[in-house]
């Protein structure tokens, strides 16, 4: 499952984004209104976090050009604006929900699964080869059978998937599944791959994943 988080606060950012990784969603960060409108525009995602104050452009025009746009992506608006007023303009630029700051991780957790049950399209459900992924049970199967994954190598699995057919950098794979603030040089990404690549084929994938040499990782089966 793939998330765009759209908040300038380094503090409330690192927070969020640490997270939901741990919980097994990817998640991409933008810190203004114009980057994440543009990420919103070229990229798929299951929903977007938006916070209302940014710099340049605020996250009720975001919102606004993204519906304007025929966007129809969910979005699940922030705030430290959390009066009735202040709630209407939200859900009114087009917003699916909004939640006041401060507010606890397991609520945006709840509000994010509501908002992505709510959210029927081929998203849902992502294939390669044998292999399905059930993104909002953060389950992979191939055929019937249930392929036991942690939650990094799921992540990595979805990533890879979702981009089909591109190489995948190791340092993009580090952006999504670790952080900004991993270590680059790190051999952290091979390993999982190699044991990722392990499970797939004992559960009959066959080597899904292709390895680009001073590159990363691809998986070119049509999806």
């Amino acid at each position: 499952m793939r998330l765009l988080l759209i908040e300038d606060e380094s503090g409330v950012a690192t927070f969020i984004t640490q997270g939901l990784r741990e919980e097994g969603y990817t998640v991409d960060l933008a810190k203004t209104g114009l980057d994440g409108l543009a990420h919103a525009e070229a990229e798929a995602f299951d929903a977007i976090i938006l916070d209302v104050m940014l710099p340049g452009m605020d996250g009720l025009e975001v919102c606004r050009r993204l519906r304007a746009h025929g966007l129809g992506t969910p979005v699940l608006m922030l705030t430290a604006r959390g009066t009735v007023p202040d709630r209407v303009r939200g859900l009114d630029s087009g917003a699916d929900d909004y939640l006041p700051k401060p507010f606890e991780f397991d609520e945006l957790l709840a509000r994010l699964r509501a908002l992505l049950r709510r959210r029927k399209d081929t998203l849902v459900e992502l294939r390669a080869g044998p292999v399905r992924i059930d993104t909002q049970a953060h389950k992979v199967f191939v055929g019937h059978a249930e392929v036991a994954l942690r939650p990094k190598e799921y992540a990595i699995l979805e990533l890879l998937v979702r981009r089909r057919g591109q190489a995948v950098s190791r340092t993009r794979i580090l952006q999504n599944v670790w952080g900004y603030d991993f270590n680059p040089g790190t051999n952290v990404v091979d390993v999982h791959i190699k044991t990722l690549r392990t499970r797939l084929a004992e559960c009959g994938a066959g080597s899904l994943i292709t390895t680009v040499r001073g590159t990363g990782y691809r998986i070119d089966e049509p999806g």
